[in-house]
């Protein structure tokens, strides 16, 4: 324990252990995934990030050892630690400088927003010594003077390589494309089942996932091609998902997207003819099946089924509405009426 202390101590680290933890301490090799919550305050108390408090989100920080983390303190630390240890650490300047832009990814990601939309931007020390705005105001603060910070752990499990599957922001361009194939029928066996919403969350992670590759590439060379040719139908899936769900619009903007680059992609003519009709674009729903049938002629019954159900639904759609004038000039004479016989 000494050792360790003297260690850190070493490096500028300063460590205090407030519950010990159980077991053996582990040898930490690279890949192995450690599962832990945090505390960031600054020297004088104040708090920064509590993952535990953190908006729409109190999951635990995962972190893979050896991936190269923008902060690399915390791989430091934590490897000091045993299993369900909870223990703070006061570190230099020099191991907190990178804190503002991790903390602004975490909070982005407890709230749903894209975690990496700062890495495209600029990188990590460029940003760090320009004049952009984090959108929070402590770490622009934090970012303009840099300072010691205490990090407050808790080691909630260590997984050894192996024995998870890796997340796909923490994956190499080889083991997306080796993942992408589980994921995609992951989300077919969940369409299958029904639930619907898991499937289409699959689809949507396997797509950001060679998106994310895709970015790398320029458009239109060979390697971008492949890639969003291995995209195309898992975002027609998702498509798929979204009509189930009602999602309509969301159908019309990405089918459009695919048929931009594929103008003989029957199934995303089917999808938009589909979504078309559901929000009472008729026009547009005749055009799109029409290509459908021309592309496909094998089609046409399930094209003239759909129309079908298109033409009753906007007959329903208009007795509806007839109804409903019908009802408010019932109303309107009424009213009228009475306003007559009360002023004779």
């Amino acid at each position: 324990m000494e050792e360790v202390a003297l260690k850190l101590s070493k490096l500028g680290i300063q460590k205090r252990v407030i519950s010990p933890g159980k077991g053996d301490l582990s040898t930490f090799p690279d890949g192995t995934k450690v599962v832990f919550h945090y505390r960031t305050s600054l020297c004088d108390g104040k708090l920064l990030d509590d993952s535990r408090m953190m908006a729409g989100c109190s999951k635990p920080m995962e972190l893979i050892l050896g991936k190269k983390f923008k902060l690399p303190v915390w791989e430091t630390v934590v490897t000091t630690m045993r299993e369900e240890e909870i223990a703070e650490f006061t570190c230099d300047t020099k191991h907190t400088i990178m804190y503002p832009l991790v903390s602004q990814s975490l909070r982005n990601i407890s709230m749903g927003k894209d975690p990496m939309e700062w890495q495209r931007h600029c990188c990590g020390m460029a940003q760090i010594h320009s004049h952009h705005s984090l959108g929070h105001e402590d770490l622009d603060h934090l970012q303009a003077t840099p300072q010691p910070l205490v990090f407050s752990l808790e080691l909630l499990q260590v997984l050894p390589p192996g024995s998870f599957r890796l997340d796909t922001w923490a994956m190499t361009d080889e083991e997306k494309l080796q993942v992408v194939p589980q994921i995609h029928e992951e989300g077919n066996v969940l369409f299958k089942r029904g639930d619907i919403a898991a499937a289409a969350e699959k689809y949507h992670n396997a797509i950001a996932c060679l998106k994310n590759m895709q970015m790398k590439e320029r458009p239109g060379d060979d390697g971008w091609i492949r890639l969003d040719h291995m995209i195309t139908p898992l975002l027609l899936n998702y498509c798929q998902c979204k009509l189930k769900l009602g999602q309509y619009y969301e159908v019309l903007d990405h089918c459009s997207s695919i048929l931009f680059k594929y103008e003989d992609n029957v199934k995303a003519y089917y999808k938009r003819g589909k979504a078309h009709a559901a929000v009472w674009n008729e026009e547009q729903a005749r055009a799109d099946f029409a290509r459908v049938v021309k592309l496909d002629p094998s089609l046409e019954p399930s094209v003239a089924k759909e129309l079908r159900l298109m033409e009753e639904r906007l007959k329903e759609k208009q007795r509806e509405e007839k109804n409903r004038f019908k009802s408010l000039f019932s109303y309107s004479n009424t009213s009228s009426g009475s306003a007559t016989a009360t002023s004779g």
